[in-house]
């Protein structure tokens, strides 16, 4: 089909006050062939849009480059249909907004960011939506637990198919052994009945949930909507085809045996929270020691959580349920002596009035560290703790039972560290090795990095963004409920809706081949051009997804429904043979090659930056809205992850003559918040290979900088932005002006 491209300036909100607008379009026209470059008052009004579709069907564009504000506001406004190539030239934010107005230099940068938009435009090729005929919807619920159960009953309340997986006999879980729920509504004083068996009954009379019990997951393949489970029920495999995963295997206790210095295991009537809720269940509360009744009670909290010898982590529930048990005392007998000992009670939300209660009915608070847990030599024992609120050690009375709430820890961390396949001779170390994969026995991925999700450093495979909850590094699996993070129930049901959403909303995106977070939507995914691969696994090693393969010749197999689109794999290929339509290491090149650089005798140099548009192309966009100013040097390109840059740009920018690029990528470390879990480390680690292109080119280091920062950063990008090219202003001119 013919290129017809229509270039569209939008005179409003300052830019025809800032700029000359007709040498804007003169220069504009130059690299327009056989298209059209128009300017109107508001292109975002209904006016606007009326002009740019009228302009479309008499000229047949199929093409627009829209110069007017930055491409993160007016989506719905700007949107003409997926057969259109449009692109978004940032005047308002990153030019007017922060540089001066009427300015020679401000012009130059205008002149140059609508250059780069045009070839952009013109490189571009509507993405073409991956699909397959055998696409699934339904819906893969791991774990019949209260998470799993709930999890499969909202699937199938939103009319999709459920196939939920319980390893044991039985449904429930946890919940199994619950005798009664903390408070669930006003006046939060009394605990809640909850009727196990009529939730089970329910969800087994669904007619759009499968259930299998006594089963096991013996192996999952495929991606998002072309998942292959193997389910292991009896003895026997059983085939189903499905479209997203829902992982509810929930969590067990820390193991007591490790806290013998609270006395588990050396005094029989130490014992633990999910001990004493069996013994109210079974309605048998005795001393294990004596069988006899129960007459006082200390409960010790944070026994093994947030401590580094232990549980480093808050285990979030054990507070409430300990409170529930202490209630559970006071109901049978209000003058029964309860002790709590805490470091910090965490009864957050409508808890607070339940644990105001319990302060009402008698039990004793006590905050501080426990110290010990003795016999009193007649079968009691006594607790002595430092009281941080006195400053004075503390000790009980003798207490017939000590009830320890030990922490939770999720299933996916009861298994060995699983670790990437070990280079052979002479390759490189995989610069983004699995370690952090739990070998457990759950999901069973045929993925070559590994057979479960990959976990955060507490073992929970919950997402490393806080913006991203239930999202995993698989995609279309999500974690939800105690697996994926400590909770109590009432989060646990909550975390389970949302997850089966999550799901919902990954095979419908899916299947119209969209990509889901954080590029929502967006329908390309790469392309390989075999002929020219070696082989070198980097694009295997490297993707954060999993989402490529390798065949027994070691050549990458995509898997095009677990793609993010952060094209990380085109920035690891050194033989550049992968790309997008709409997204490649040609057109980000010919885009830095349409820049103009002046020569060194004018003195007015050229920094490309190249900004994550996740975090620093908002950080920038922030800036300009607050209108704070830097200097006008510097042309931005928009990367859809740090870790998506090829090294090959950064050798046409130095050769073209450009004096310094600034890379700008989101932090990683331990509060990682890279979009894409890798990117910017990945680019970190590139930019020790800058430097051979340097030597090579024989050009200073300092001419490449990489900085990371968030998006609530913006405050300090002119601050980053000037010290860059006060650095280069003493470096001099790139040698290679003119060449």
């Amino acid at each position: 089909m013919e290129k017809k491209t229509g270039v569209f300036v939008c005179a409003g909100c300052g830019i025809a006050q800032s700029l000359d607008l007709e040498s804007l379009k003169r220069d504009a026209s130059e690299h327009v062939q056989g298209g059209i470059c128009r300017e109107h008052p508001c292109l975002c009004s209904p006016e606007g849009i009326a002009y740019i579709r009228q302009c479309m069907e008499v000229e047949g564009l199929n093409r627009l480059v829209i110069a007017a504000c930055s491409p993160r506001v007016m989506h719905d406004v700007f949107d003409f249909g997926p057969g259109t190539v449009l692109e978004r030239v940032n005047l308002r934010e990153q030019v007017i907004w922060c540089h001066a107005a009427n300015d020679e230099d401000t012009q130059m940068l205008a002149q140059d960011q609508l250059r780069m938009g045009i070839i952009k435009a013109l490189e571009c090729e509507p993405p073409a939506p991956f699909s397959q005929d055998d696409f699934s919807k339904r819906i893969l619920v791991v774990g019949g637990g209260l998470a799993g159960m709930t999890a499969a009953m909202e699937t199938a309340k939103a009319g999709y198919e459920a196939v939920l997986v319980e390893k044991s006999d039985q449904l429930g879980g946890y919940m199994k052994s619950v005798h009664k729920l903390p408070p669930s509504g006003p006046p939060y004083e009394e605990l809640r009945d909850f009727d196990l068996q009529a939730q089970v009954e329910q969800l087994l009379a669904t007619e759009n949930i499968k259930v299998y019990q006594k089963a096991r997951i013996a192996r999952i393949s495929g991606g998002p909507c072309l998942f292959d489970v193997e389910i292991d029920v009896n003895g026997g495999p059983v085939a189903e085809r499905v479209g997203a995963v829902v992982l509810c295997t929930g969590a067990v206790p820390y193991d007591p045996h490790k806290l013998g210095h609270l006395g588990y295991g050396v005094f029989p009537d130490v014992i633990t929270a999910l001990q004493l809720e069996s013994m109210f269940t079974s309605t048998s509360v005795v001393r294990p020691s004596n069988g006899e009744p129960v007459s006082s009670v200390a409960f010790i909290l944070c026994a093994g959580s947030r401590d580094p010898d232990h549980l480093p982590y808050c285990s979030s529930a054990c507070c409430i349920e300990s409170l529930k048990q202490a209630k559970y005392f006071k109901m049978s007998n209000p003058q029964t002596p309860v002790y709590i000992f805490y470091r910090d009670l965490r009864a957050h939300g409508h808890y607070e009035l339940f644990y105001k209660q319990l302060q009402k009915d008698g039990t004793i608070f006590v905050r501080g560290t426990v110290t010990g847990v003795e016999d009193d030599g007649s079968g009691g024992l006594i607790v002595t703790a430092d009281d941080i609120l006195t400053g004075a050690p503390v000790t009980t009375e003798s207490v017939d039972l000590v009830v320890l709430a030990n922490g939770m820890v999720p299933t996916t961390a009861m298994g060995e560290p699983f670790k990437a396949q070990t280079p052979a001779e002479g390759e490189e170390t995989p610069a983004a090795p699995a370690d952090s994969i739990i070998a457990s026995d759950i999901l069973n991925l045929q993925y070559r990095q590994g057979p479960e999700l990959p976990a955060l450093k507490y073992g929970f495979p919950d997402s490393h963004f806080i913006c991203f909850p239930y999202e995993s590094r698989r995609t279309g699996i999500y974690p939800a409920g105690t697996v994926r993070a400590p909770m109590d129930w009432a989060r646990a049901v909550e975390d389970a809706a949302g997850a089966a959403l999550k799901a919902i909303q990954c095979v419908e995106m899916t299947s119209r081949g969209g990509a889901v977070h954080p590029r929502s939507g967006d329908l390309s995914y790469p392309e390989f051009f075999m002929q020219r691969c070696t082989q070198c696994k980097r694009c295997t090693e490297e993707c954060p997804f999993g989402a490529i393969n390798e065949d027994e010749k070691a050549n990458p197999l995509p898997n095009p429904t677990r793609c993010r689109r952060c094209g990380v794999c085109m920035g690891a290929c050194p033989e550049r043979i992968i790309s997008f339509r709409n997204y490649s290491v040609g057109m980000i090149g010919n885009m830095i090659k349409s820049i103009q650089v002046p020569d060194e005798y004018e003195e007015k140099p050229r920094i490309l930056v190249l900004a994550c548009e996740n975090d620093a192309y908002p950080a920038l966009d922030l800036a300009g809205i607050k209108r704070l100013s830097y200097s006008p040097w510097f042309r931005i390109i928009p990367l859809r992850c740090l870790g998506s840059m090829n090294l090959v740009w950064i050798a046409d920018a130095l050769s073209k003559g450009i004096d310094g690029i600034l890379l700008l990528g989101c932090r990683h470390g331990e509060d990682y918040q890279c979009h894409f879990i890798k990117g910017s480390e990945l680019a970190q680690i590139r930019m020790s290979k800058i430097q051979e292109t340097l030597n090579r080119l024989v050009l200073e280091s300092d001419r490449v900088r990489l900085e990371q920062l968030s998006i609530a950063d913006y405050p300090r990008l002119p601050e980053i932005l000037e010290s860059f090219a006060a650095r280069l202003e003493e470096l001099g001119p790139n040698p290679y002006k003119g060449y």
